[in-house]
């Protein structure tokens, strides 16, 4: 029996140029990292969320889950869907919930923490998430915009932890 393994770096590089295809920046994604934690994190920099956000983007299971929404996004944007999962996608349909939980697989990475950052950054639709969900574009980023959120939130939680676990050295090295 033969089998295919997709390496690293082809699965990343694929990720990558889906999420340009459809018009997601890493930068934009740094974005909505920085908005979540600009208030808790001292001397927080743009290159230190953006340099997170490289880093969340790096586990093959977030490849996955976005390469997997992103193709579905693609399938119903150009009808190649089975109704009524068509109109559904199409119109993000608010009890649908499978968008959602595809972005909570990226959450579980970085725990609890994230959970509440994304909740809170896709209610707000901050950023780049006011674009992508812009019904009026004809687009369908009915997956896109919950994944960049988790994306965001959970570069988000690695900053918290990261940050919280240099508080604690500090203190170590105090006493």
């Amino acid at each position: 029996m033969t089998e295919l393994f997709v390496r690293s770096a082809s699965l990343r590089n694929a990720t990558l140029r889906a999420l340009e295809r459809r018009g997601v920046s890493l930068v934009e994604i740094a974005e909505l990292t920085y908005f979540l934690q600009k208030d808790y994190v001292g001397g927080l920099t743009r290159e230190l969320c953006l340099q997170n956000v490289e880093h969340v983007l790096a586990k093959r299971e977030v490849q996955n889950a976005i390469l997997t929404g992103i193709e579905l996004d693609v399938l119903a944007e150009s009808g190649r869907l089975s109704e009524p999962l068509q109109s559904m996608l199409r119109s993000d349909e608010s009890l649908y919930g499978v968008d959602e939980v595809l972005a909570l697989s990226i959450l579980n990475i970085y725990g609890s923490i994230g959970y509440t950052n994304y909740g809170y950054i896709d209610k707000l639709k901050y950023g780049c998430l006011a674009g992508l969900n812009d019904k009026s574009t004809g687009r369908v980023h009915c997956f896109l915009d919950d994944l960049v959120g988790a994306v965001a939130a959970a570069a988000a939680s690695r900053l918290a932890h990261r940050h919280r676990s240099e508080m604690e050295t500090d203190l170590d090295d105090e006493e």
